[in-house]
């Protein structure tokens, strides 16, 4: 078992700043080379409080704010214009910064585009979800309309 010190947030795992414990092929082969963790030092403790002081930052400020965001998010869809082929399928596929740019066009607010979270890889024009965690109790479900632009 490796301990490491998460670097940003990894589903099912825990948030920027935890210490985790997890088996050392899942540290070595995806963790470490992603950027997703770092290994765990006596001296980490200082990186350990820069993290989460990063993470708090990054947080909306109130219970109130993220509450009222995720409502705007979560009552209509975002559009998304992105160039695609005749079948609909899109050349590339949409990123999270691409999600958070619609998001700002459509007026609803600023988001971090680490706290996006895609379903599936959006290669093709329709109705897509993503969710995005606006704080570690608040977790809104967001509806992504991809058209073709032309």
């Amino acid at each position: 078992m490796s301990k490491l010190i998460l670097t940003s947030e990894v589903s099912g795992l825990g948030s920027a700043g935890d210490v985790v414990e997890v088996k050392n092929g899942y540290a070595r082969n995806y963790l470490i080379p992603q950027g997703f963790a770092v290994q765990w030092t006596r001296g980490g403790e200082k990186q350990v409080e820069q993290i989460k002081a990063a993470r708090a930052a990054r947080e909306l400020a109130t219970l109130e704010d993220a509450q009222a965001l995720k409502a705007k998010l979560e009552e209509s869809p975002v559009r998304l214009a992105v160039k695609a082929g005749r079948e609909g399928r899109l050349f590339g596929s949409v990123k999270t910064a691409d999600v958070v740019a619609a998001v700002e066009a459509a007026g609803l607010g600023t988001l971090d585009k680490q706290a996006i979270e895609l379903s599936a890889p959006v290669k093709a024009v329709g109705r897509h979800e993503a969710t995005v965690r606006l704080r570690q109790d608040v977790v809104a479900s967001v509806q992504l309309d991809v058209v073709a632009a032309k």
